[in-house]
């Protein structure tokens, strides 16, 4: 009878080892406001400058989504809605104060019931501390670029240790030394995230002399100062803001690492009138800016190399995509959160030989709420009822369902003068958004009396320099739109229950 027992065991015991071995390994790789406009693979002015060949070989070797989009373009809000498989208003998370609780489900504790070793090194930046990963090294908070403190379960609450290096090799090294030492008897989801290319743009220095000499194109709207260029009715984060950081972290010189030290300090533009500032603000943000997304690549390759000699790459789903997209310097600004093409594109690159034919692209509309569902399709686990996202899986494979989105929702809950609360639709076409301005009740400084709407042909204006909410012949295109905005936030739960008085200027303003 023992014997029989022993037999049993052995033969149970075999059978979970080769279904464990049958299932992918997931490696989610995941940049800080890396925007498509520096992958090279997206085109754009900055196609022949960037430094990105690892991202190419993925391209080649997997399949990039060309309409893939945030929901909300900030970073804890983007991150909570990866984790938890639901839009900010349902997962809790909406602005960058709110914290996602450990009790909350997310996938990592659907992929750990399923059988999956989970890990999350890097960035973490929702406040309180992960659940579902069995192993966690992460940023308290934004972190640091170099010689980043990070925190694991066993410091958590003393706040963790510094680990000496450039942060996005030091978060690169650390993925790759625990796959090696994961327990192989079962398959792995690691997500590695960067701190790269946040601001304040950071790079190793290796990369120091890239573009050294060079003068890097701006975008046709870079001068654009407000409505007067584009019929918009707010400012946004202009790049004068951005050379007023860099003369301010000039004038204070601090000499320790921290989150807004900028590199290649100090910076002047004495003698210069207000265009040219502008220009050389932008020629050294985005020369920082491309250097640290150098940093990214290359530790992207090294990853990679190691798959390769380890022999995991076939049978380990790759991705690499950033939390939202970012403004380089379009419209005159920098910074992301409006749902203007540049912020809200999610650049999205993934390799699977085993299923995802190389060197194809996919222009569904995917938005970061479906990553939950994909990685549970692959892990053929259950998704849970209570997320939000639609595995895509079949999409990556050339079949799109027929009933697959027309519209991504996005919506903009903090809110600011330049910058006012918003939600809205984005069509693979038409883009309409309502500008609501209003913030939340704990935070209603600053609202402004005008509400308004932009609307944008994509197909005939796509870098979004005409609003064209007036235009005569789009008026029944924008009936429509309207009316899909009030479905999709049915649909999605997104109601405004606990807030009549956005309740009423929907209400007043909805047909103006």
């Amino acid at each position: 009878m023992k014997k029989l027992f022993v037999i049993v065991s052995l033969f149970c015991a075999t059978n979970a080892l080769a279904e464990n071995s049958s299932k992918p390994n997931i490696l989610f790789i995941m940049g800080d406001d890396h925007t498509s406009q520096v992958w090279g693979i997206y085109g754009g002015i900055l196609k022949n400058y960037v430094h990105a060949p690892n991202i190419s070989r993925l391209a080649e070797e997997g399949c990039v989504l060309d309409h893939c989009l945030v929901s909300n373009s900030i970073c804890t809000p983007s991150r909570a809605t990866i984790i938890s498989g639901q839009y900010s208003h349902m997962n809790g998370v909406k602005t960058l104060n709110d914290a996602l609780s450990p009790e909350k489900e997310n996938i990592a504790k659907v992929m750990q019931r399923g059988g999956y070793q989970t890990s999350l090194i890097g960035k973490w930046h929702l406040k309180k501390e992960p659940s579902g990963f069995d192993y966690y090294c992460v940023l308290p908070g934004q972190g640091r670029y170099w010689d980043p403190i990070m925190k694991t379960k066993e410091d958590w609450k003393q706040g963790g240790k510094p680990y000496k290096g450039f942060s996005t090799d030091v978060i690169a090294d650390m993925t790759i030394e625990w796959i090696k030492n994961r327990d192989k008897t079962k398959p792995f989801m690691a997500m590695c995230h960067f701190k790269a290319t946040h601001e304040p743009f950071d790079y190793p220095e290796r990369f120091k002399d890239l573009y050294k000499g060079k003068d890097i194109p701006a975008p046709k709207s870079f001068y654009d100062q407000g409505a007067e260029t584009t019929g918009r009715s707010f400012k946004g984060q202009s790049m004068d803001n951005l050379k007023k950081r860099y003369l301010s972290a000039t004038e204070q010189m601090k000499d320790k690492p921290g989150h807004m030290s900028y590199p290649d300090l100090p910076f002047s533009v004495d003698g210069l009138d207000d265009d040219e500032a502008r220009m050389k603000t932008y020629q050294k943000f985005i020369k920082d800016f491309m250097r640290s997304g150098a940093a990214i690549d290359d530790n992207l390759g090294k990853i990679l190399n190691y798959l390769d000699k380890a022999g995991l790459a076939e049978n380990t789903i790759v991705i690499y995509t950033a939390d939202q997209g970012y403004f380089l310097g379009e419209h005159g600004w920098f910074d992301k959160r409006l749902i203007y093409e540049e912020s809200i594109h999610m650049p999205f690159v993934i390799r699977y030989p085993k299923e995802i034919p190389g060197g194809t692209r996919n222009s569904d509309i995917i938005e970061n709420v479906d990553f939950s569902a994909l990685f549970a399709d692959y892990a053929g686990i259950e998704y849970p009822t209570s997320m939000q996202g639609h595995s895509f899986r079949e999409n990556l494979k050339g079949n799109t369902p027929k009933n697959w989105r027309k519209y991504g929702y996005y919506r903009y809950w903090q809110h600011s003068e330049d910058r006012p609360g918003h939600f809205g639709i984005r069509g693979q076409r038409y883009k309409l958004a309502f500008f609501y301005g209003n913030g939340l009740k704990k935070n209603k400084k600053n609202d402004p009396t005008t509400r308004y709407w932009d609307f944008f042909d994509l197909q005939k204006d796509p870098h979004e320099l005409h609003n064209a909410y007036n235009d005569p012949q789009y008026q029944d295109v924008i009936k429509a739109m309207k009316a899909e905005i009030l479905l999709q936030r049915k649909l999605l739960g997104d109601t405004d229950e606990d807030n009549p008085e956005i309740q009423k200027i929907i209400a007043n303003n909805w047909n103006n």
